[in-house]
């Protein structure tokens, strides 16, 4: 498969530095995004059904939200990775990560239907970033405030590296605060 390096200090906003330090510095960040989401769908659908709609504190997701807002966060980053790939510098507005997650319904989905429509973005992201001119990895946009204020620059391969680490993240967490309980 592909190689894309990982991505310089200055490819990437100050706060996915979390996401990036996750990630091997071996340019197959494609096959670690297969690999990572075979990982979780099989750690998922072995865990008993009542942990899927459990919530660690007041105002947090279940697992199956953190899995749309995966999904979600795939798809927005993924659509920003077009974008900057064919020098469209348009700034583009962030999302409410919370407002999307109420508003995904995710815990009254089937896990297969969840794990379907993952499964089916997660294979649209590899085929994007498997077949940009290489070129475009370093080409950069960034994202726009409610104040009009220019935020986030990031490059191509940054948001490759986002989605998977990203994801790592939030693996993490399911394993280290959902699965005590």
């Amino acid at each position: 498969m592909r190689t894309i390096q990982k991505p310089l200090l200055g490819e990437y906003p100050e706060y996915s530095k979390i996401y990036m330090d996750l990630l091997e510095d071996d340019g197959k960040v494609l096959e670690h995004l297969w690999a990572n989401f075979l990982k979780i769908r099989e750690y998922v659908h072995a865990l008993p059904e009542e942990k899927l709609y459990y919530r660690y504190a007041d105002n947090k997701w279940t697992i199956k939200e953190i899995l749309v807002h995966l999904i979600d966060d795939e798809r927005i980053f993924s659509y920003r990775a077009l974008r900057y790939a064919r020098n469209d510098d348009t700034p583009l507005h962030g999302f409410d990560q919370d407002v999307y997650a109420k508003s995904s319904n995710a815990n009254a989905r089937s896990l297969e239907s969840i794990f379907d429509e993952y499964e089916t973005v997660r294979k649209a992201t590899i085929s994007l970033f498997k077949n940009l001119p290489e070129e475009s990895f370093t080409r950069k946009g960034c994202g726009i405030e409610h104040d009009g204020s220019i935020v986030n620059e990031r490059s191509v391969r940054g948001l490759a590296y986002h989605i998977a680490g990203h994801e790592l993240r939030h693996f993490n967490i399911i394993k280290e605060r959902y699965m005590d309980r």
